[in-house]
């Protein structure tokens, strides 16, 4: 598949998450297979009220491989105005490969304000906006939706034709609706119709855990991609999985070693970039789930809960060697 001029062979993308998918784990993903990433969601009013955390969120870097910055806002102005700046700000730079719009967030404060998610309930909207922010930047602009609103508002087939219609040149899709949030099964069936609806890139979302399931939704779907979430946090070997897979190679899951040096990499690059007190704190996620499916993981789990420096997080995680 392609999206704008990136040529990605096998579609493995690594999807957007708020608070996790910084610089730290874009990297560790990309080193591993990931060819396409996504920044987490950056607020396009943020961006132009010159907000001074923001543009870190927004950065993106040459270790990312081809990655985009996902806005997330309901209105034109403010879309379109920061995808210029961003755009204009790269020069120099590295610049991103696309610019997302989240229409898939479910949570309150993003789907109550209007945002994420809840711009699925106006198709008019999705195309203008979509529209508005082609319209600022030479960069391609794709979207990212969710089934629908609700069970009863499955419209992920017109979202993303009104998309394509303002311009977009690739529909990321999380088959599962709003209210949904992230239980239950994703209904691989609405992206098999977005894939029947539009001629621009499909990449299907949404139960993702290994090399099976990866196979499992393209075979169900006829999308032309893959993105991987959740199951990405603590393992981007994910995507070394994915690949042997997609290319019928046997596939054995790396030893305790490969995860701690991994896991070490990901800290050490975070708290370069943002001290090492907000590193560790904004790591625990992260690193607990690096331990998950290792013995002694819950005892694990409490004391990384409680480390303050790299060198206690590191000293606990050495249990995976």
């Amino acid at each position: 598949m392609q999206i704008g001029q990136h040529v990605l062979p096998h579609g493995l993308c690594l999807g957007p998450m708020a608070g996790f998918t910084d610089h730290a784990m874009r990297a560790g993903c990309h080193e591993r297979g990931a060819e396409y990433t996504v920044t987490e969601m950056v607020s396009a009013k943020a961006v132009c009220y010159g907000d001074k955390k923001t543009p870190l969120l927004a950065r993106v870097y040459p270790e990312d491989g081809v990655c985009a910055v996902q806005l997330f806002g309901s209105e034109e102005y403010y879309l379109a105005e920061a995808a210029r700046r961003l755009t204009d700000g790269c020069a120099g730079g590295v610049m991103p490969a696309a610019f997302d719009i989240n229409m898939g967030c479910p949570v309150p404060k993003v789907a109550g304000n209007g945002e994420g998610s809840a711009l699925m309930k106006d198709p008019t909207l999705v195309e203008r906006l979509v529209a508005a922010v082609a319209k600022a930047t030479p960069l391609p602009v794709t979207v990212k939706i969710r089934s629908g609103w609700d069970a009863a508002h499955i419209n992920a087939p017109e979202v993303a034709r009104a998309a394509e219609a303002g311009g977009a040149s690739a529909v990321f899709v999380h088959a599962r609706t709003r209210t949904a949030m992230y239980s239950g099964r994703a209904d691989y069936r609405v992206i098999a119709a977005v894939k029947a609806a539009v001629s621009v890139p499909v990449v299907g979302n949404g139960d993702v855990v290994d090399g099976e399931s990866a196979l499992r939704l393209l075979r169900e779907t006829g999308c032309d991609g893959v993105m991987v979430g959740r199951a990405a946090v603590g393992n981007p070997f994910i995507f070394e999985e994915i690949l042997a897979a997609l290319e019928k190679r046997p596939y054995t899951r790396p030893c305790g070693e490969a995860y701690y040096q991994a896991a070490l990499a990901q800290l050490h690059m975070r708290a370069a970039e943002k001290g090492e007190a907000a590193a560790v704190r904004e790591s625990r996620k992260q690193m607990a789930m690096f331990v998950h499916s290792f013995p002694a993981a819950a005892a694990c789990r409490a004391r990384i809960h409680e480390a303050a420096t790299v060198a206690e997080m590191a000293d606990i995680l050495s249990v995976l060697r």
